[in-house]
């Protein structure tokens, strides 16, 4: 069963793709370069995820009957649509690792291809690696928060309808440990898990019942919702007693959750009492509209908790509902293009490119340069700041690496699938060789990405030629 078709997209994607096929220009070959202007959160940096998902996607992004019938109707030509029949996307694509630690302005992927093909896909790959890349940034931030401590992913209900699928997914790239995503699970190997609601326990006439039976149902990982109707004097004292019943019956209560109240003092004084009665060994989960935030605050005050789940504001990426990834024109036909503003932000990068990473002798991140993609990086002695050229960083003699490869050419993944515990420990791998003051959350250190000579030059000289041609 299809996932998507040629028809995810935006309409004026195929107007223009309509208008390059009936200027002849179908065989044009184009250069997009993908990039974002901004960290999401404040942060200081962000993850770089949806790529497997993306190949996946362009297997499926084709045009049946059904979608010929639906754009014919909608005003599109017979011998385009004809066209449309055959299509399949047969360019290629540069792009870092999955997982990879990203900053603003780099053109992180690259779309070459001819320019019908290249166009039609902008669309479905903003989407999906915007998307992505924001809700990996989101854990990540959340897994710097719980450190150790397990985090699970449980916003599926609060989601934007089918983002949850992708959202769990990028979830754990970004650090969660588990969602409570079933479908996701099973699509992409996940840990699935998940508790009880307070639903459960009002289902029944008293609070012990309802946590006896639950445990007899399902006595591996049982955790026991325990603030249904007093946290302190109810909840807790009757999940330690089915606790005791549980080990008599050789089995273990994995853990309690709390799910309001003052999450700090009560967990404190939740796990006095279950240590009290000889239950060290069971954890307190505790879950609340969390967020990065207040994991942290609660870890400062203290709270006795072991796993926090995080729903609405990690699947929604609150504070900052979308990741501002853009995708330009750079070629066509080896031609360099620019597109220019009176906001000196949003002036394009010509031309094809690679991102250099530098490396600071002690394994840690140093800087990121932007090249074109003929500079030979070992006669790139300085990078530029990309808007303030007096703003200079010295690269040589400094260890480096080429963070684009190409992972995809006509029609075929020539990059190794991997599991998502395998771009997740990735992350977690270049997270680790980032300076802690990239990793504040409040006014973290600006990483620097800057532009070799050779490019700084090639965008003042077409700068300088548009103008004289107006």
């Amino acid at each position: 069963m299809k996932t998507i078709s040629g028809l995810f997209t935006d309409h004026y994607q195929l107007s223009m793709a309509e208008g390059y096929f009936s200027a002849g220009r179908k065989d044009d070959r184009v250069n997009f370069d993908y990039f974002f202007r901004k960290n999401p959160f404040g942060s200081g940096f962000t993850i770089f995820a949806g790529l497997q998902v993306l190949f996946n996607l362009i297997e499926d992004f084709q045009y049946d009957s059904d979608d010929i019938d639906f754009l014919y109707k909608r005003g599109f030509h017979d011998d385009f649509l004809d066209f449309l029949k055959n299509f399949r996307f047969r360019g290629s694509i540069y792009a870092p690792k999955e997982g990879e630690v990203i900053f603003p302005t780099e053109s992180i992927l690259s779309v070459e291809g001819n320019i019908i093909e290249a166009q039609l896909l902008e669309t479905l790959l903003l989407n999906t690696l915007n998307y992505q890349s924001l809700i990996a940034t989101k854990a990540n931030r959340l897994r710097q928060s719980a450190g150790k401590r397990s985090v699970m992913e449980f916003g599926m209900r609060r989601a934007q309808g089918w983002a949850a699928i992708h959202g769990s997914r990028a979830a754990v790239i970004g650090g969660a440990d588990s969602t409570s995503n079933v479908q996701s699970a099973y699509i992409y190997d996940l840990d699935s898990s998940g508790t009880q609601a307070h639903s459960w326990v009002q289902s029944f006439d008293d609070e012990l019942t309802a946590f006896r039976t639950f445990a007899q149902l399902r006595p591996k990982k049982c955790v026991l919702l325990v603030d249904t109707y007093h946290t302190l004097n109810s909840g807790v004292p009757n999940a330690i007693k089915v606790a005791k019943e549980m080990q008599q019956q050789g089995h273990q209560l994995f853990g309690i959750r709390l799910d309001s109240g003052d999450l700090a003092y009560l967990s404190k004084k939740a796990r006095i009492m279950l240590d009290k009665a000889g239950l060290p060994e069971v954890k307190i989960v505790a879950s609340n509209q969390l967020d990065e935030y207040l994991i942290k605050s609660l870890i400062h005050q203290g709270a006795k908790i072991d796993v926090f789940g995080v729903g609405t504001n990690l699947i929604t990426a609150r504070d900052d509902g979308a990741l501002d990834g853009v995708y330009k024109l750079s070629a066509v036909n080896d031609r360099p293009t620019i597109k220019l503003s009176e906001d000196v932000a949003k002036v394009t990068l010509p031309g094809k490119k690679k991102v250099i990473r530098y490396l600071n002798g002690n394994g840690e991140f140093y800087a990121d340069g932007i090249l074109l993609s003929e500079d030979d990086p070992d006669d790139v002695d300085m990078i530029y700041h990309p808007q303030y050229a007096d703003k200079k960083s010295m690269v040589n003699g400094l260890e480096k690496e080429n963070l684009t490869s190409k992972v995809f050419e006509n029609g075929n993944v020539l990059t190794a699938k991997k599991s998502i515990g395998e771009i997740s420990e990735y992350r977690s791998l270049r997270v680790s060789q980032l300076a802690d003051e990239y990793k504040r959350f409040e006014y973290p250190h600006i990483y620097k990405v800057g532009l070799s000579s050779n490019l700084i030059q090639l965008r003042m000289d077409m700068i300088a030629e548009s103008k004289r041609s107006k």
